[in-house]
């Protein structure tokens, strides 16, 4: 079996960009929601989702699958 032959499709890597950008969304809606309660200003919880590990993880993993994306041909 070659590279080529395992490597994922253009719907597979759409399908999981979609679903990381589902999850991203998701956790910054809790982190967000959880400053809520806890009564923080926003623009405090705003500083700790832009510096939140996973998020910016997720951030990278979303750029390298978006050029994946890109260069693929349908």
């Amino acid at each position: 079996m070659t590279q080529s032959d395992s490597a994922p499709s253009r719907k597979e890597l759409e399908s999981t960009h979609k679903e990381l950008c589902d999850y991203r969304d998701r956790l910054a809606a809790d982190v967000l929601a959880m400053g809520q309660k806890l009564k923080l200003p926003r623009r405090m919880v705003e500083q700790n989702i832009a510096q939140h590990d996973e998020l910016n993880q997720l951030e990278g993993v979303l750029r390298q699958l978006e050029a994946q994306i890109r260069t693929m041909t349908d």
